[in-house]
C-alpha cells in the first residue's frame, strides 16, 4: 500500500524504513535552491512559475519553489517561515537599487558583484564591551507581521496531511547571529580577547530570538514535525573552536534552546551545522538532538559515513549528505545517480536517512544533476527496498 510523504518522514524520523528515503529539498535556506538554477530547472521541466524568493528576500538568493516542481522534484517536506516585519521587507523593496541590503537586525549585505551580495554589513563590529551590548537598538520581535501568515498555512498543511512540516524561522542562531553583528573574523577573535563580552552577546542573542520563536511556536501550535535550528560549527577539516571551547561557551546555548524548542512543541528538533563536526556528535545526542545536518561528506571524519552510520544510526537520523562541492556541480548525471546509490546504502540500510543536498543547490548545478539525484532515490530507494 502507497504511503504518503508525511508517513514516510515520521517513519524515518523513527529510524524505520520507509518504501525509500524521504527528500527534503525546497524547504529552508540549508535545503534549498539558488536562484540561477532553479530557473533553468523550470525551463528544463517547460513550468511556468513566477521568480520568487526565500523568506521574500531576493539578496539571499534562495528561491521559493513553485508546488509543481516541489512535487517534481519529489520533495516529502513542505515548510513554514517566517518574515521580516512588514516596514522592513517594505523599506528593502523602495531602497536605492545596488544599496546595502539592512534587515531588522541592523545587519546586511552589500553587492560585490551584480545580483551577488555578501554579509558585509556589522552594526556591532567594534563592540568588546558589555555596555556596548546594553546600548545597541535590539530588533523588536513582537511585530506580529512576522508570523501573521504562520497559523494558517502551517494548519493548510496539516489539514491536507500529505507533506511532513518543517519550521525554519530565519534567526540565524547564536553564533551565526553573532557573525552577523560583528564579522565571523572578529567574533572569532572577540572569543579569546573578551570572553566575557562574547558570551554575553551570544546569551543577549539567546534572548532576543527566544522572543520570536515563542509566538512563532505558538502560532504552529502542533501542525509541525520538525523545527530547524543550527549553527556552522566546522571547516573542510576541523572545527571553527576546540571542543572545550564549544563545551564551555556554545553548547550550554545549543542545550538551552533544545530545552526551550521542547517545552513548546513535540515536533523533533532538526540542527544544521556545516563542516567536520564528528567531534560534536556525540554532545548533539546528549542535547537530543533529533536530526543532523547537512553532512558534509567532502569534509574531515564527516566523509566517513560508515563509521557514522555504525556509531551514530541509531541515536540519531543523518539529512544530507549528497556532495555539492564535487558530485552535484561537476559529475555526470550517472555519477550523482551512483553517489545518491552509494548514500542510500550505507546511510538508509535500516532507516533514519533523509536525503537532501549538502546545504543549498547553488547556481553551479546543472538542472539535470538536480533531477539525477531526486529520480535515483525514487527509482533507486524503492527497487532496493523490494530487493530487501
Amino acid at each position: 500500500m502507497d504511503i504518503t510523504p508525511r508517513e514516510r518522514v515520521l517513519m524515518a524520523l523513527e529510524h524505520e524504513a520507509p518504501d525509500r528515503p524521504p527528500i527534503i529539498l525546497g524547504t529552508s535556506n540549508a535545503t534549498g535552491l539558488k536562484m540561477q538554477t532553479y530557473r533553468r530547472l523550470k525551463a528544463l521541466l517547460g513550468i511556468e512559475a513566477p521568480d520568487e524568493y526565500l523568506y521574500g528576500w531576493p539578496e539571499l538568493g534562495t528561491a521559493a519553489i513553485d508546488e509543481e516542481t516541489m512535487s517534481r522534484l519529489h520533495s516529502d517536506v513542505r515548510g513554514v517561515l517566517d518574515l521580516e516585519p512588514a516596514n522592513v521587507l517594505e523599506r528593502n523593496r523602495t531602497r536605492e537599487p545596488h544599496s546595502d541590503y539592512i534587515d531588522s537586525w541592523g545587519s546586511g549585505a552589500r553587492e560585490v558583484k551584480p545580483d551577488e551580495w555578501f554579509p558585509m554589513v556589522h552594526p556591532l563590529a567594534g563592540a568588546t564591551t558589555i555596555e556596548e551590548i546594553e546600548a545597541h537598538d535590539w530588533p523588536e520581535m513582537s511585530d506580529p507581521t512576522r508570523v501573521a501568515h504562520v497559523c494558517a498555512q502551517a494548519e493548510q498543511l496539516a489539514a491536507d496531511n500529505q507533506y511532513a512540516i518543517m519550521a525554519t524561522p530565519w534567526l540565524l542562531f547564536p553564533l551565526e547571529r553573532a557573525f552577523a553583528m560583528q564579522g565571523m573574523d572578529t567574533f572569532l577573535m572577540n572569543m579569546a580577547l573578551y570572553p566575557d563580552f562574547t558570551e554575553a552577546l551570544l546569551w543577549k542573542l539567546q534572548d532576543v530570538c527566544k522572543q520570536l520563536m515563542e509566538p512563532f511556536l505558538a502560532a504552529l501550535g502542533p501542525n509541525v514535525d520538525m523545527i530547524k535550528i543550527g549553527d556552522d560549527l566546522g571547516t573542510q577539516e576541523s572545527l571553527l573552536m576546540s571542543p572545550d571551547m564549544y563545551r564551555r561557551v556554545l553548547k550550554p546555548i545549543h542545550a538551552d534552546w533544545v530545552e526551550f524548542i521542547r517545552a513548546h512543541t513535540d515536533a523533533k528538533v532538526f540542527f544544521h551545522t556545516d563542516g567536520d563536526v564528528f567531534p560534536l556528535i556525540d554532545d548533539f545526542v546528549e542535547m537530543g538532538i533529533d536530526i543532523l545536518n547537512p553532512i558534509q561528506t567532502s569534509a574531515g571524519k564527516m566523509s566517513n559515513i560508515d563509521e557514522l552510520r555504525d556509531r551514530y544510526g541509531s541515536k540519531i537520523v543523518f539529512c544530507g549528505a549528497i556532495d555539492t562541492q564535487r558530485i552535484l556541480p561537476h559529475g555526470t548525471p550517472d555519477e550523482v545517480r551512483a553517489e545518491v546509490h552509494r548514500v542510500i546504502d550505507i546511510l538508509g540500510q535500516a532507516g533514519g536517512y533523509m536525503v537532501s543536498s549538502v546545504h543549498t543547490i547553488m547556481d553551479d548545478v546543472p538542472a539535470e544533476n538536480v533531477l539525477a539525484m531526486v529520480d535515483a532515490v525514487e527509482d533507486y530507494g524503492r527497487s532496493r527496498n523490494r530487493s530487501h
